[in-house]
């Protein structure tokens, strides 16, 4: 059996544990607004009171574009002994088919960072259920997701905001997949070639994490770069704050997926010098492995944790 064969066989193995008992559509409201979005709330067989996973969509969200990461990351999330729930954050705000090809205005009416407020939302819920240890409630995503969730795990410093306050007894444990580190959080910041677009080539602050994050990025990645989160993993690092971070070689965006690996030129993509154009498909070493990561990472931070 090869290398790739072994680790896919290991993961639907460790995956096959609690059954799905119940999904349900439940609403959300964001944190410091009156707004109701849409959620799909999973959970699994028994009483609880269960660790839990808000699960943050992509850029293409959970319309009929949906890449469908969501929900396999859900199932097997809930197989392990989690309540996860996914909250709609694009078709409330006029966004049905997603934000990967939208222009950039329509893109900051549901930023990763007024996402922050949908992720506290959706923690707020889980904290009602009586099968929820609302204690052990970690957060993850990929691609707008994953750099939503480094958004809504950043430390809001002194801060006196609705979502900064939301932050004190927050997330235990956060996952980012392929995120995009190039970004500002907190006093992280990078430089680019061309002012707020193109290769970055400069490096400034740390990311000061509120609990223990992962974040799994493709080396081939021309979408989210894995460059600057190994910058922004090393410069946390070495202050001991618990940010780790493992990059799979030749993965691209989307490694978790069967997909093919694609080239689309109309994706909007702040990395590249026309703003426009990105890879991506799946790897499915680099999509075996992340799911034992995953599984051991909220295992060791939501799990253990009481």
């Amino acid at each position: 059996m090869s290398s790739i064969q072994t680790l896919l066989v290991t993961a639907m193995l460790l995956g096959a544990g609690t059954a799905l008992a119940a999904e349900r559509a439940v609403e959300i409201s964001p944190t410091g607004a009156s707004d109701r979005f849409p959620a799909i709330l999973l959970t699994p067989e028994g009483a609880g009171p269960f660790p839990a996973v808000v699960i943050m969509h992509d850029c293409s969200g959970l319309g009929p574009r949906s890449s469908g990461a969501p929900r396999r990351w859900g199932e097997d999330l809930v197989a392990q002994g989690y309540v996860v729930i996914i909250a709609d954050s694009f078709s409330p705000r006029d966004l049905p088919n997603g934000v990967c090809n939208e222009a950039p205005e329509r893109l900051r009416t549901a930023s990763h960072y007024v996402r922050v407020a949908d992720a506290y939302g959706a923690l707020d819920f889980l904290r009602t259920l009586p099968i929820v240890d609302g204690k052990r409630v970690g957060i993850m995503g990929g691609s707008h997701g994953g750099s939503s969730t480094l958004a809504s795990m950043v430390d809001p410093g002194d801060a006196r905001t609705a979502q900064a306050l939301a932050k004190r007894d927050g997330f235990a444990a956060g996952i980012a997949l392929y995120p995009s580190c190039g970004q500002r959080f907190g006093t992280w910041s990078v430089t680019r070639a061309k002012g707020n677009r193109g290769p970055v080539t400069g490096y400034a602050g740390v990311y000061r994490p509120i609990a223990p994050l992962l974040i799994l990025a493709g080396e081939a990645d021309d979408w989210a770069p894995a460059e600057p989160c190994v910058r922004m993993a090393e410069a946390a690092r070495a202050l001991g704050l618990p940010l780790e971070i493992k990059v799979y070689p030749g993965a691209h965006h989307a490694f978790d997926s069967a997909s093919r690996v694609v080239f689309n030129p109309n994706r909007n993509n702040g990395y590249s010098e026309t703003g426009k154009g990105a890879t991506t498909g799946g790897q499915a070493e680099a999509w075996a492995d992340a799911k034992l990561q995953v599984q051991a990472f909220f295992a060791r931070h939501l799990k253990e944790r009481r």
